[in-house]
Parts: C-alpha cells; sequence; structure tokens
C-alpha cells in the first residue's frame, strides 16, 4: 500500500486545502465542487454519488462521514485508526430516485450547471464546540463563492453566537453579493441572531 492510499481522503483533502483539522475536509467535500486533481477531475463526483443513494458512508482513519437521504450528515469520530479510504453506498431496489431529478435540485433555472448546493452547518460544529467565532464562520463559508446559492442547513444545530451570524450573513454577504445564503431549519434562537446579522 502506498503513503498516499494508507492516509486516506480526509487526511490528503486537509493537507491538499491546508486546513487545520482533517475533520473540515468533510465538510469541504459534502459543500461538492472539490477536487485535489482539477486537471483530471470536476469536483462533483462524490457529492452527487452522495445525493444518488440512500446511504453514503465514507470511512478513513478514525473520521466516518454518513450522508443518510433524507435526513442528515453526520460526522462520527471512531476509536479505530484504520488506513486508506472505505466507501459504502446503499440504494433501495425499489427506489424511485431519478438521475436528472438529482441534478435539476442543484442547477441554476434553464442552466445545465452545478449552482447550489446545501451545507449541513452541523459538520462545522465539532464535538463539544458551539458556533460563536468569525473563525468558524471562515471555516464554513469556504468555496461559497463557487455557487449562486448555498443553502445552509441549521438542523441539529441549537444556537450561533453573534460573531459567527455577522461573518457569514453581514460580511459574507456583501463580499459577495452574487452568492445567495437560503438557511433553513433554525431554531428560534438561531433564527434570530440570523435576523440580527441581516438587518446589521
Amino acid at each position: 500500500m502506498s503513503l498516499t492510499m494508507a492516509r486516506g481522503i480526509f487526511l490528503k483533502i486537509q493537507r491538499a486545502l491546508d486546513l487545520l483539522d482533517p475533520r473540515m475536509a468533510i465538510l469541504e467535500l459534502a459543500k461538492g465542487k472539490l477536487t485535489t486533481d482539477p486537471a483530471n477531475h470536476s469536483g462533483e463526483g462524490i457529492f452527487f454519488a452522495s445525493k444518488m443513494v440512500d446511504v453514503f458512508d465514507i470511512r478513513s482513519r478514525r473520521l466516518h462521514f454518513m450522508h443518510d437521504d433524507g435526513k442528515a450528515d453526520w460526522l462520527i469520530e471512531r476509536p479505530a485508526d484504520a488506513p486508506g479510504t472505505l466507501v459504502l453506498m446503499r440504494l433501495s431496489n425499489d427506489s424511485a430516485r431519478i438521475q436528472k431529478d438529482v441534478f435539476d435540485q442543484f442547477a441554476a433555472p434553464d442552466e445545465f450547471t452545478f449552482a447550489k448546493t446545501v451545507v449541513p452547518v452541523r459538520l462545522a460544529q465539532h464535538e463539544g464546540e458551539c458556533l460563536v467565532s468569525r473563525s468558524q464562520a471562515k471555516r464554513l463559508t469556504l468555496r461559497f463563492d463557487r455557487f449562486q446559492a448555498v443553502v445552509l442547513d441549521f438542523e441539529g444545530v441549537h444556537q450561533i453566537g453573534q460573531a459567527f451570524a455577522d461573518e457569514v450573513f453581514r460580511v459574507f454577504q456583501i463580499a459577495h453579493p452574487s452568492t445567495e445564503l437560503v438557511p433553513v431549519h433554525m431554531t428560534l434562537a438561531v433564527e434570530q441572531m440570523v435576523k440580527r446579522a441581516q438587518s446589521g
């Protein structure tokens, strides 16, 4: 096994994007449009593969990313450190999912582009962390400017701090007016903080 294969996907992305923590690589994968080899890959493969199936699962070293369609995205830290990368996919035999419908969810109207993404904000919230700082917000919004619309799914996030909300919904939005931010599944506390930032 080569060193590249042994280190696994999350560590490879961490090094390629100069991220502080391999857990951040999972958030970047979930956004889409990510590749460490742009000459040979579009960066859309893992994103769309995860949306085509019922359950999409990547395990590498101590980290485990799972996308469960219609439910949630999860970052799980495992006790054992396994080299390499394992990808598992599950699709029901009687699935009604159609490839065109999946692509259309993330395309701009009347265009054949990957223009919209859905970002599970909970993946930016590592165990025991609250989303309160500007640095956390900057990690979340990294590469948002590549999309026309970013749906921010706050499922599982109970509250956010003022600085975090201000950086995402005011500072980023002013700097990137062509990227629409759409927050969904907010608690009342999160919604109030978002509205405060937007009105600032």
